[in-house]
């Protein structure tokens, strides 16, 4: 495998996707950081570099160029490079300059492809930085984001990590020849929290593109859906049973199941109902746990516009440990995931699968197959499910 003459620039943003287990909706920010730490939080950007970085043979000409420590070289070392490390940060406390900064340098440094692992804010730091420098030199440099985040909205980033090493692989090749242009969205953290979602396109980056292995756009639910999401809703609460418990992932489409209980939905948080009573509003991950101790649940989930993920975007509270606790073995799976979705969405995904992208391998093997979805009044179909 050859990469003759060809540099792979990296930069890891460490506290992405920080705040999502403990369901804080976002990481942006000294105090939201801070205040993960305090719930327990721990870091895992590192860890999805790493998943890219093994799909990428170390022993080849290839050169990797990175920032010192938690922002690049700790993730290339892991993985068998001998990077070539430039800049400076102050450990455990990088910004979003550190980014921005790393990635003005990578352009200088001549980089073939800039992989970074973040977020929708990474994102948009990358793309401020980015931009500047093709302003002046004319120039474009092709990107490809490692998702990392709590919120990735971006058409920027790779389905999954595996699949951001294997594209890299394919671009510095020469395997994937074409650049397309991908969005940069961001939404405003505060407002989010509060339950409003105000999305911004803040411009395009030039990415390597192959179909399977690039995350669409996210796109919202369109106003035409109500009628199909409270059909949904009609046959969820009817088959709800006495004593089980259910764990209801975000979106619009799942909040008309709690309107149709007649409880409250948190609309970009999990929520917890037991024999149709609201018990627990915005939960984390370790209060999921918590209340699963010695009870029988369900997971209500729904995928997201033009995307597909069903769990590992927006709704990392319902975590790997929470899967495999609601789930058990694997044998019961069908019994205890419920995936509902408007007939929109399903065509919105043009024929791909739905995703899931936990961060845990043998959990997404467990969740790849077939799964039904509840599409109306008992309306189901049958849809692939793919890692």
């Amino acid at each position: 495998m050859s990469f003759k003459d060809k540099r792979l620039g990296l930069i890891v943003n460490p506290v992405a996707g920080i705040g999502g287990r403990v369901g804080l909706k976002g990481s942006d920010g000294a105090q939201i950081q801070k205040r993960a730490f305090e719930l327990g939080a721990v870091p895992r950007a590192l860890d999805r570099a790493v998943q890219a970085l093994e799909r990428i043979p170390s022993m080849s000409s290839l050169e990797v160029v990175t920032y010192p420590g938690e922002m690049g070289q700790e993730a290339a070392r892991a993985c068998g490079f001998e990077p070539i490390v430039i800049g400076s940060i102050t450990p455990g406390e990088t910004t979003a300059q550190d980014t921005r900064d790393a990635a003005r340098e990578m352009v200088r440094q001549g980089v073939d492809l800039l992989l970074f692992a973040g977020g929708d804010g990474t994102a948009r730091d990358i793309y401020n930085a980015v931009a500047d420098v093709d302003r002046a030199s004319g120039d474009s440099l092709p990107v490809l984001g490692i998702p990392a985040g709590v919120k990735i909205h971006s058409a920027v980033f790779a389905t999954n990590p595996r699949s951001a090493g294997d594209l890299a692989v394919r671009y510095l090749q020469g395997d994937v020849s074409g650049l397309h242009e991908g969005e940069v969205m961001d939404i405003d953290e505060e407002a989010f929290r509060r339950g409003l979602v105000s999305a911004r396109l803040y411009g395009y980056l030039k990415i390597p593109f192959h179909r399977r292995l690039i995350q669409g756009l996210k796109t919202p639910s369109s106003p035409g859906e109500e009628a199909s999401q409270h059909a949904i809703a009609h046959h969820v609460v009817d088959e709800m049973e006495h004593g089980w418990l259910y764990v209801i992932g975000p979106g619009t489409t799942t909040r008309a199941i709690t309107e149709r209980l007649g409880v409250g939905k948190t609309l970009i948080g999990v929520d917890v109902v037991l024999d149709g009573e609201l018990v627990a509003a915005d939960v984390n991950e370790s209060e999921i746990l918590e209340f699963l101790e010695g009870r029988k649940a369900r997971i209500i989930v729904t995928p997201i516009g033009g995307q597909g993920y069903i769990f590992g975007r927006g709704n990392q509270q319902i975590s790997p440990q929470v899967i495999q606790e609601v789930v058990g073995d694997g044998d019961g799976l069908q019994d205890h995931i419920v995936v509902v979705s408007t007939p929109g969405k399903i065509h919105s995904l043009a024929g791909r699968p739905l995703l899931v992208d936990t961060g845990d391998r043998a959990v997404d093997r467990m969740l790849s197959g077939y799964v039904r979805v509840v599409t109306g009044y008992h309306e189901q179909i049958v849809y692939k499910v793919s890692c």
